[in-house]
């Protein structure tokens, strides 16, 4: 029995060992991430939650190149929520510091890669410091033409969809726009997330299978990927499962294929 056991295991090992099968016709042109489980991964090792955000932003890193590798066109990571200011000061603040940080380090390798980056949020809340770098990273990336790296920073999905609608009833009221003129196509340009296409593929590390008010809107015909490896430990494998998993889908957006 013990003998079967083991056979079985390291059946099972060699097959976890083989490489994933991707096909280079059906990449998902977008795809979205829910980088979680920081604090967890930290705990896990007895360490405070500071050191495991610190290593999510490797894994951002990771995740980038390995999209930009993969032949993905636009990657947005949930950086930081709306919710997210009711943590504890002490980590919002190293929060804040963390994209200062990653673009002094980073950015010029992600300016090698023809890279864009883009950020999709409340920027009035921000501190100087972060705002300040995010701008930086935007001008000196706008002109490249390879992947679209969108942070979403300070955004909850709640709250865009308010400012659109606020937005849009402010033009009829103006006499700018009539209730008939609205649209889907123009809801989606008055988004925070306009000139990208809705996501293909969103993925959520660290088990757990909410959305956390992430792109309501823009997620409706997504394909769904959840993976129990917690946001640090995240790296090109864990892509490339995804990716798998999303080309074993059939995407019918209500119809029949």
């Amino acid at each position: 029995m013990i003998k079967r056991v083991q056979a079985w295991l390291s059946r099972k090992d060699r097959q976890e060992e083989q490489p994933v099968e991707i096909s280079p016709d059906n990449i998902p042109r977008h795809v979205a991430v829910i980088m979680d489980g920081n604090g967890r991964w930290a705990k896990r090792r007895g360490l405070p939650r500071i050191v495991g955000h610190q290593n999510g932003m490797k894994a951002v890193k990771r995740a980038t190149i390995a999209a930009n590798d993969l032949g993905v066109e636009f990657l947005t990571m949930y950086a930081f929520s709306t919710e997210n200011w009711k943590r504890p000061k002490d980590e919002v603040d190293f929060l804040m510091r963390l994209p200062v940080e990653f673009l002094a380090l980073e950015l010029d390798e992600l300016i090698e890669k023809n890279v864009q980056v883009r950020v999709m949020g409340d920027s009035n809340a921000l501190p100087n410091h972060t705002r300040k770098a995010m701008e930086e990273a935007v001008e000196r990336t706008k002109h490249n033409t390879g992947l679209i790296l969108n942070f979403a920073l300070n955004y909850g999905s709640r709250k865009e969809i308010e400012d659109c609608m606020r937005e849009l009833g402010n033009d009829i009221k103006a006499g700018r726009l009539s209730p008939e003129e609205i649209t889907s196509e123009l809801i989606d340009s008055r988004l925070l997330s306009g000139g990208l296409p809705d996501p293909d593929l969103l993925i959520r590390t660290s088990g757990e299978m909410r959305l956390s008010n992430f792109m309501l809107w823009q997620i409706a015909y997504s394909e769904l990927w959840f993976t129990d490896v917690y946001w640090p430990e995240f790296d090109k494998t864990h892509l490339l499962q995804a990716v798998a998993e999303y080309q074993r889908r059939t995407r019918r957006y209500g119809g029949l294929k």
